[in-house]
C-alpha cells in the first residue's frame, strides 16, 4: 500500500462507496449503485481503483436474481495498518491494528514523572518505535497514527493545550510525530476518542447519537452524532466532569465547587470512603484507592458498598442532566471506576428512572463498554479510519 493512498481516496464518491462496502459487506456493485444513486459506470470505475489499491477485495459470486451471479465486494481488512496511541497520565500504550480493530502488536511505556514536554515527546516516539519493532511491518505499511491524549486538545493543530495530570501545556504532538514518522497523525481528547472507538468497534449498531463517558482519574465524555464527533464552538464539548452536581461541594481542580469529578473519580471515591470511616470512628490500615474500595465492597463491608452506591447516584445525576441536554440513544461508560459497575450501575439506572423528564428518557440505554481497557486506544485507531471511510470530505 503506497503512503499516498489517502490522497488517492480523497473524493466524496470513493468514501461513499468504501463506507457502503464497510457497513454492508458482502455487497455487489449493482446494489451499491442502487443504494447510493451513483451511476453503475461510476461505481465500477471507482471499485476498480479500490481493487487496484488492494483496499477492496472480490469474493465468490453472490446469489442470482435471475441473471448472472454478481461478484461480491469486501473491505480488505489487512490492506494496511494503523498505529494507535493512548497517552494517559501515567503511561503510554501503543498498538498496531488492522482495519477491523484487531490488535497485531502492543507496547507500553511507564512515564517517569514529573516530565517535561520534550521528555514526554521522546517517550511517545520511543514507544511507537518499539511497537513497530514487534511487528514485521515497517512504517511504509502504516497509514497513520492516532493519538488519544488526556486533557484539552486542539484537534486542528494536533496540540495538547493542557494535560492537567502531567501539568504540561502546548505539546506539539502532531507536528513532532509527523516529522519523525512521515505519516498522517490525528490527535484527540481521550474521552472523545473513546466515544468514536465505541461507534466503530463497540457493536452498538447504527445509532444516530451516542455518548461515551470515561470515568477514571478524571471524568470526560465524547458525543457522537451521525458517526461524527461533536467538539463544540471552542472544542470543550463533553467536559461533563466539570458539570456542577453540588454547589456546596468540594473544590474541584478547576476551581469550582461540587463538580461531578469531585464525586466520580477513583481518588474522589477513596477520599469519600476515608471520610465515611472517620465519621464512624474508624480508619483504614492502608492507603485507600478506588480499587481497594471496590475490593472491600466485594468482601461485604457496608461502608464501602454505600460509598460506591452513592458514587453511582452522583453519576446518575450527571447523566440525567446529559440526557436532558443531548438526549442520546445510548450512553456507554468506561474507565477504571466502572470496574465497580456491579455496585455503581444499578444506582445510576435508579437515579435516571427517578429523575428523567419523560418515560422515553427514563429508558435511555446506559451500559458499560464491552471493549474494556482497549476502548480508548481503539478510539485512537478510529481517528484514522474516519479519514478513509467518512463519506463527507
Amino acid at each position: 500500500m503506497q503512503r499516498g493512498t489517502f490522497k488517492l481516496m480523497k473524493s466524496v464518491n470513493k468514501s461513499i462507496i468504501l463506507n457502503k462496502i464497510r457497513k454492508f459487506e458482502p455487497i455487489s456493485r449493482a446494489q451499491i449503485a442502487k443504494d447510493t444513486k451513483l451511476t453503475p459506470p461510476t461505481v465500477s470505475s471507482i471499485v476498480k481503483e479500490l481493487i487496484d489499491q488492494q483496499i477492496v477485495l472480490e469474493s465468490n459470486r453472490g446469489q442470482s436474481m435471475g441473471g448472472r451471479k454478481p461478484t461480491m465486494l469486501h473491505i480488505n481488512k489487512t490492506a494496511f495498518y494503523i498505529l494507535g496511541v493512548d497517552a494517559g497520565p501515567e503511561q503510554i500504550v501503543c498498538i498496531v491494528a488492522d482495519l477491523a480493530g484487531r490488535i497485531q502488536a502492543r507496547h507500553s511505556y511507564t512515564l517517569d514523572l514529573p516530565v517535561t514536554n520534550d521528555a514526554f515527546l521522546s517517550y511517545l516516539k520511543e514507544c511507537i518505535h518499539q511497537v513497530l519493532r514487534q511487528t514485521n511491518k515497517d512504517i511504509e505499511e502504516i497509514m497513520g497514527i492516532g493519538v488519544a491524549m488526556h486533557g484539552v486538545v486542539n484537534v486542528e493543530t494536533g496540540t495538547s493545550l493542557f494535560a492537567p495530570n502531567l501539568n504540561l501545556t502546548h505539546i506539539p504532538i502532531k507536528e513532532m510525530l509527523e516529522q519523525e514518522f512521515h505519516v498522517m497523525v490525528k490527535v484527540e481528547n481521550d474521552a472523545r476518542a473513546m466515544a468514536l472507538g465505541e461507534a466503530w468497534f463497540g457493536g452498538h449498531g447504527d445509532l444516530d447519537s451516542m455518548v461515551a463517558v470515561n470515568l477514571g482519574r478524571g471524568v470526560g465524555a465524547g458525543i457522537v452524532t451521525e458517526g461524527k464527533l461533536f467538539h463544540g464552538a471552542q472544542g470543550i464539548a463533553g467536559e461533563i466532569g466539570h458539570m456542577t452536581i453540588d454547589i456546596n461541594g468540594d473544590i474541584c481542580e478547576c476551581g469550582n465547587r461540587g463538580c461531578l469529578q469531585t464525586f466520580a473519580t477513583g481518588p474522589a471515591i477513596a477520599e469519600r470512603a476515608h471520610r465515611r470511616l472517620s465519621q464512624n470512628g474508624q480508619s483504614a490500615s492502608f492507603k485507600l484507592t478506588g480499587e481497594s474500595v471496590f475490593e472491600l465492597a466485594k468482601a461485604g463491608n457496608q461502608i464501602y458498598i454505600d460509598v460506591l452506591k452513592e458514587t453511582g447516584d452522583c453519576i446518575g445525576v450527571g447523566l440525567t442532566n446529559l440526557i436532558h441536554m443531548i438526549n442520546p440513544e445510548k450512553i456507554i461508560l468506561g474507565g477504571g471506576v466502572m470496574n465497580s459497575a456491579s455496585f455503581i450501575l444499578p444506582a445510576i439506572h435508579e437515579r435516571i428512572k427517578r429523575c428523567a423528564l419523560t418515560q422515553d428518557a427514563k429508558e435511555t440505554k446506559v451500559a458499560v463498554t464491552k471493549l474494556g481497557s482497549d476502548a480508548t486506544i481503539l478510539g485512537a485507531v478510529s481517528l484514522l479510519l474516519t479519514e478513509i471511510f467518512d463519506p463527507v470530505i
